[in-house]
Formats: structure tokens, C-alpha cells, sequence
């Protein structure tokens, strides 16, 4: 569902991707209420791109964050969101000179799209849309797609998914 576009102008090992990637996956996935299988994450190098700040060159390392919008999503939530992934930056990035994450913007830019087969819902709707389509990701699960296992898995693990689970008599192993 968001899709994070991250693009640096420092050099980030597999290490660190992966550590931003798995931090930025659960902050949103938590902030927002949302499964972690439909939050993605992207980096791309552009150090060897032009960029400009001020109508100057300003190469600079930045995050936009393309998410659903809705009534449900405050300004204060985005607030934090910026300031989670700031912090996570600093921490596995630094925050000094040419390593320093100039900006994060969040885009409400998604009014719809299809994700593993399955339209998004709207911003605050996941709970019930979840609920309408646990079955069916249930039986993508057991005929093995190992992200829709990973997808039960992580509802499993989050209390506040368990009276989904339950309703729909999914709530054991796969």
C-alpha cells in the first residue's frame, strides 16, 4: 500500500537497506494500523543526478513517502512519522555532512491500486478490509505463497488483529 521511495546519495550497504527498510515497515505498519506484507520500500542512488535546492546544486538525501490519506491520518501522525524516520536515519545512517537526510515528505497520493491481487482500501478502513479478505489470503497461504504465510504470520503476532482471526477461524498455524 505506501510505497517509500528512498533516495541517498551515500553509499548504503545491503546491511543498512535492510535495516531502514524492516524499521520503516514497522513504524508504519504500526502507526497506521496497517499488515506489514503491503508496506514497500525502495532505494535508489542518485548520486550522479542532478539536483537543486534553492536553484543551486544540492545533492541531498531524502525520503517520500506515498501513502493513502484519510480523515483517519492526522497531521500530528505524519508529523511523527517524519520525525520516527528521521531519527532512523540518523541512527543507521548518520546525520553529518553528505550523510545528513535533508527531507521526508509524505505524499497522500494514493486514491487506489491493486496489491498481490487484492484492491487497497481506504486510509483507516485495513481492519475491515482485512477482515473481508482473511479466507482469501488464507488460501494463498496454504497453496504456499510464502508472502501471504508471512502475512498471517505477522496478524498473528499483533493483538490488535486477533478478533479478525478469530471471526474467520484462521487463527491457528497455516
Amino acid at each position: 500500500m505506501p510505497m517509500y521511495d528512498i533516495e541517498h546519495i551515500v553509499p548504503l550497504t545491503d546491511a543498512q537497506q535492510d535495516k531502514i527498510a524492516e524499521a520503516i515497515t514497522k513504524i508504519h505498519s504500526e502507526k497506521f494500523v496497517t499488515a506489514r506484507l503491503f508496506v514497500n520500500v525502495n532505494f535508489k542512488d542518485i548520486s550522479t543526478m542532478n539536483t537543486y535546492v534553492a536553484g543551486k546544486r544540492r545533492p541531498n538525501n531524502r525520503i517520500f513517502a506515498n501513502v493513502r490519506h484519510g480523515p483517519s491520518r492526522t497531521q500530528e501522525m505524519y508529523d511523527a512519522l517524519c520525525a520516527d524516520i528521521e531519527s532512523l536515519w540518523a541512527e543507521v545512517v548518520g546525520s553529518e555532512g553528505k550523510q545528513e537526510l535533508r527531507g521526508v515528505f509524505v505524499l497522500g497520493s494514493i486514491v487506489a491500486g491493486s496489491e498481490g491481487g487484492f484492491s487497497v482500501p481506504k486510509a483507516g478502513q485495513d481492519e475491515e478490509w482485512l477482515e473481508k479478505n482473511v479466507l482469501a489470503f488464507k488460501k494463498k497461504a496454504d497453496s504456499g505463497d510464502t508472502d501471504f504465510q508471512g502475512l498471517l504470520e505477522d496478524l498473528r503476532s499483533r493483538a490488535v488483529f486477533n478478533g479478525i482471526l478469530d471471526r474467520a477461524g484462521v487463527n491457528g498455524a497455516n
